[in-house]
């Protein structure tokens, strides 16, 4: 079992790297590998909406949303990690889901995936939010924690004053390490990833 953790900061080692290295700690300390991945401070361009990817499942920008896109068969769950700015996730982060999503959509089913936001102060919870659509429309498994997957601090060092918040990080860890453990136990027990109806888009008009 493996889970990449993805830092969506600016920040390579700042607050939101150190409640995902929390997530981290604890994961490995129930057995499951992980990976630590930073999206960098690099142009990271947003959807284009060409939709080249629903033919070659690669987007055409080449960048390391299809370096990680290439990579998702080797991991059971993805943690992603961001900052608040104005109430949401930063934006590099999600130009970069919006395209790793739409270009991988099928490889997301059945994995485990959860959301990490750090604040100063506000804003978190809106944020968290956000990034959880993207699971929640991917047939993902979003496994909870013991409150919203929210770290506080302006530095690391605050980050790590944040008592709850880091039980908070820990508690997630052994959640998704459980669900892992479960879904590997059902698949040696037969039961498999669900077979889904071909889906029916629709609209207001239609």
């Amino acid at each position: 079992m493996k889970v990449l953790l993805v830092n969506g900061s600016p920040h390579e080692r700042g607050c939101t790297y150190t409640g995902l290295s929390e997530v981290a700690g604890k994961l490995e300390e129930e057995g499951v590998e992980t990976e630590l991945f930073w999206i960098g401070t690099g142009d990271i361009p947003g959807c284009r909406g060409c939709g080249a990817c629903r033919k070659g499942r690669r987007c055409v920008i080449e960048d390391s949303v299809n370096d990680i896109g290439d990579r998702l068969d080797e991991f059971d769950g993805i943690v992603f990690g961001s900052p608040v700015y104005y109430s949401g996730p930063d934006g590099q982060l999600c130009s970069w889901m919006d395209r790793l999503f739409y270009s991988n959509q099928k490889k997301m089913y059945g994995k485990v995936a959860a959301a990490v936001v750090n604040c100063r102060r506000g804003g978190d919870s809106a944020a968290f939010q956000r990034m959880n659509q993207y699971f929640l429309m991917c047939n993902m498994v979003v496994p909870g924690s013991q409150y919203w997957n929210q770290i506080h601090g302006f530095t690391p060092e605050d980050v790590m004053k944040d008592e709850e918040g880091l039980q908070t990080m820990r508690t997630l860890a052994q959640n998704i390490a459980w669900v892992l453990k479960c879904m590997e136990a059902g698949r040696k027990a037969g039961i498999s990833m669900p077979v889904y109806e071909k889906w029916t888009p629709t609209h207001f008009i239609r």
